[in-house]
């Protein structure tokens, strides 16, 4: 690609890029980040690559999920291992339901930048930047902290580092083993208002395991049932803390973007001639795009092309973000002529950000049927138009928050108060996540069953 280097970008009109006020200083980071270690690298990125290949195919499902934003302030060991064991739990339950491996994308290690609707915001007559994330500034309502810091970005790197370290063992050391997983949700299942309902899957899958483990099949002899293979995500915002992590691998020379194995474009930075679209076309890494519901077949083809000109299987997922009640009417025409044109893709669903509403006392919420509603919706948009629905995408957390109403628990708008810790958007909590994944897999064994009976 002789037309694309990793600055290339800067030529292009570009939208929801933080102002610094000293941009030396900018330019400084943007050169030490240049000098440290790749986050990932590019055989875990193809390999994601080929499992996406799979779910195109309809023979793999994605599961993508974490935190909206993360943060500096509450990151812990403990806090990556729950959202980390969480997304174990739920691919557990999909599997069994799709009979179809599960691709592990999380929201982690690097989601620290966030577009925002408009560059200020007022409380109480005072105007100040928005904020925009950690790597960017800071929450508060004052001055000095909504002043964009680029030392910050360095911050990001630092803490991304050490959460792919403990990914990397928890995905391997033992932690992920599939019998410890099985026990965790057994656990969930008996404590939870809805334990009639998921008993079923769940004995189920203890039943397979069981058979499994009578006839000799254990981890240490099947590596797939006490490790996993766990990919970092994050939408690739900030594009001068991208360009500063590229890399061009020596053997191919191919481009890298380091800093997660799958980067995505958001609604309101998918220009098929802007900044983020140049920059995610030149990188091997597969690239996710948002679609919303405004997005018109002539808007996105264009952006298909551009990231995707050699039409490869596994480079790029369509993230539908339209809300339930429009998600019906919006997406089955896009589908219908992007399988028209023969563009491969993965189509997945984006449930939360269609969803949002604040509430009379302030808080910014989603409801756990609407959730559910956009993703039963999308599931028959996209198989009506006889393409594969391959995927999900959630912001979730494995901590106990109540940012989201609804769930077998029924969190109530009353109950947000008592622990809403999100830096930006409301997320899934652990127990309405499990619930999410047992409710996504009733609907896959309803389909595999007319499937079934259809042949």
């Amino acid at each position: 690609m002789t037309d694309w280097s990793p600055s290339s970008w800067r030529d292009k009109p570009a939208v929801q890029i933080p102002q610094y006020p000293d941009m030396d200083a900018l330019t400084t980071v943007e050169r030490e980040l240049a000098s440290k270690p790749p986050l990932v690298f590019a055989g875990e990125a193809r390999r994601l690559k080929r499992q996406l290949a799979e779910v195109t195919a309809g023979r793999a499902f994605l599961l993508q999920g974490g935190d909206c934003a993360e943060s500096f302030k509450e990151f812990s060991a403990d806090s990556v291992r729950d959202t980390f064991r969480v997304m174990l739990q739920m691919a557990v339950v999909l599997t069994f339901a799709a009979a179809k491996p599960i691709v592990k994308v999380g929201r982690i290690a690097g989601q620290f930048t966030k577009p925002r609707s408009a560059p200020t915001e007022t409380r109480d007559g005072v105007e100040l930047p928005s904020y925009r994330g950690d790597s960017v500034n800071e929450m508060g309502f004052d001055a000095d902290s909504r002043v964009p810091d680029p030392r910050r970005l360095l911050r990001a790197y630092d803490q991304s580092a050490a959460t792919l370290n403990l990914i990397r063992a928890f995905a391997s050391g033992g932690y992920a083993d599939l019998n410890n997983v099985h026990q965790w949700t057994l656990e969930f299942v008996s404590g939870s208002p809805a334990s009639d309902r998921y008993g079923e899957l769940a004995g189920r899958i203890s039943e397979a395991l069981a058979f499994m483990r009578a006839c000799g099949v254990t981890g240490e002899g099947a590596r797939s049932l006490e490790s996993v293979d766990f990919y970092t995500s994050h939408e690739a915002l900030h594009l001068p803390f991208e360009e500063a992590l590229t890399r061009r691998e020596a053997a191919t020379g191919d481009w890298l973007a380091t800093s997660a194995h799958m980067i995505w474009i958001g609604e309101r930075t998918r220009q098929p001639d802007g900044a983020h679209v140049e920059f995610a076309r030149g990188v091997l890494n597969p690239v996710g795009v948002k679609v919303g519901p405004t997005t018109t077949i002539d808007q996105l083809l264009p952006v298909i092309d551009r990231i995707n000109p050699q039409n490869e299987a596994g480079r790029l997922v369509l993230i539908s973000r339209m809300g339930a009640k429009k998600v019906g009417d919006c997406l089955p025409g896009l589908v219908r002529a992007v399988e028209r044109e023969g563009r491969t893709v993965v189509w997945s669903c984006d449930p939360m950000h269609g969803n949002t509403v604040k509430t009379d006392s302030g808080y910014k919420t989603r409801d756990f049927e609407s959730i559910l509603s956009e993703l039963e919706r999308f599931m028959e948009a996209v198989r009506g138009e006889g393409a594969y629905p391959g995927g999900v995408h959630f912001e979730m957390t494995g901590s106990d928050v109540t940012e989201c109403v609804g769930g077998a628990r029924a969190v109530t708008e009353a109950d947000l108060s008592s622990r809403y810790h999100t830096h930006c958007d409301p997320r899934l909590n652990a127990d309405q996540a499990l619930d999410m994944a047992f409710r996504i897999a009733e609907s896959m064994k309803a389909s595999r069953r007319s499937s079934a009976d259809a042949a």
